[in-house]
């Protein structure tokens, strides 16, 4: 751990059961101390003036590391491992695996994510040439052929990129937005046993029962 986690500046805004979940699960990892601020989404707490002054699209994850603002999950994810792993998590400027580390991180946000969404919307693009992703099954084979190789996304090498997308495709093939392929369930077999799983479930099993609770006593105070 480097000496700038140890003075806990880290202020870190979330929401139970959202992308932030991944942020949670990757901080645990990384055994960083942070503050965290949770955010109550069925109070809307995150679209209040006071949260739309740090993210103006009223999303989690958002970061603050002395002032500096961080929003944007992938984005949270680099600054992150970077900043914190000391190589460990991710490959550094000078390693031959910084190129692919990158490629799988911005594949997420730029085509795994845009995709899934589509096709849970029943969205299809009209013209594959100017789609962001291409089309669907593409990036998913794409996806399955570089995990089939396995262990991990980059091979032997276990990275932060590994808890982003399997944060990601648990969640996926739990509500059938993406097939449970083989490959892909081993994978997460392979990597969502890692304690900071166990970790962020528990929070936010607590957090969401919680936030249920005033919810429920906000409606009948009404």
């Amino acid at each position: 751990m480097s000496d700038k986690a140890l003075g806990n500046e880290l202020v870190f805004f979330h929401s139970p059961h959202t992308r932030s979940s991944s942020v949670l699960i990757l901080l645990n990892e990384l055994d960083t101390p942070f503050e965290l601020k949770v955010l109550n989404m069925l109070m809307e707490e995150n679209r209040q003036p006071d949260y739309l002054a740090i993210n103006p699209l009223g999303k989690v994850p958002a970061l603050l590391d002395n002032g500096a603002l961080v929003t944007d999950q992938v984005a949270i994810y680099l600054y992150l491992a970077d900043l914190f792993s000391s190589g460990s998590l991710a490959p550094g400027l000078s390693e031959p695996l910084r190129g692919p580390y990158l490629r799988w991180m911005l594949f997420y946000s730029a085509c795994f994510e845009p995709a899934v969404c589509d096709k849970a919307m029943g969205w299809v693009p009209n013209a594959q040439k100017v789609s962001p992703y291409g089309d669907y099954d593409t990036v998913i084979r794409v996806l399955i052929e570089q995990l089939r190789a396995g262990p991990y996304l980059l091979g032997e090498r276990f990275t932060a990129a590994d808890l982003l997308w399997a944060t990601a495709l648990k969640y996926c093939t739990a509500l059938g937005s993406v097939e449970p392929d083989p490959v892909i369930m081993q994978y997460l077999a392979r990597v969502t046993t890692r304690p900071c799983f166990r970790y962020a479930n528990d929070l936010d099993t607590q957090l969401a029962t919680d936030h249920e609770t005033e919810r429920l006593a906000q409606k009948a105070s009404n």
